[in-house]
């Protein structure tokens, strides 16, 4: 092949400085997308990530959960932080809503007294606490001492 001439280019490969860590997503009602994953980090992620108000209501029920139950487990599933104290059985989780934030009790419907919300779901119980509301947190760790002695759900 006359005329042609073959040429090697040095090629160098560059690695993209690494992007600064992104805000989670929120998702409808302000909830944060948080993958799912085991452990302290995830949970504090999510709480992190929590809008408005509902970061200091998240901070504290993590901290009453954690005070209740001093060998707590924590994961975050469905874009929720769980609390167990068996392996993959949960007892309590909370979810941000647009105007609320929903704490679950698993097998609420169990506790003396029982949690104020109904559910769907036959033992299932919620407190929903909204941006004025005051927390009871007497009540609270009561409920998550009294829910951490019962089966946890498997989620």
């Amino acid at each position: 092949m006359a005329g042609k001439t073959s040429e090697k280019v040095a090629t160098t490969t560059r690695r993209k400085a690494p992007a600064p860590a992104e805000k989670p997503v929120l998702l409808s009602g302000g909830n944060p997308q948080i993958a799912k994953a085991y452990g302290e980090a995830p949970v504090q992620a999510y709480i992190a990530a929590m809008p408005g108000w509902k970061h200091d209501v998240g901070r504290r029920l993590d901290a009453l959960i954690t005070r209740a139950v001093p060998n707590v487990r924590k994961a975050v599933k469905y874009n929720t932080p769980l609390y167990g104290v068996e392996t993959e059985r949960w007892f309590v989780s909370f979810h941000c809503f647009t105007k609320y934030v929903k704490v679950a009790f698993f097998r609420g419907a169990l506790l003396s007294p029982m949690p104020p919300g109904p559910s769907k779901q036959k033992e299932v119980r919620y407190l929903d606490i909204h941006e004025d509301d005051p927390l009871d947190e007497a009540q609270v760790v009561d409920w998550v001492k009294q829910a951490s002695r019962l089966p946890g759900e498997k989620l």
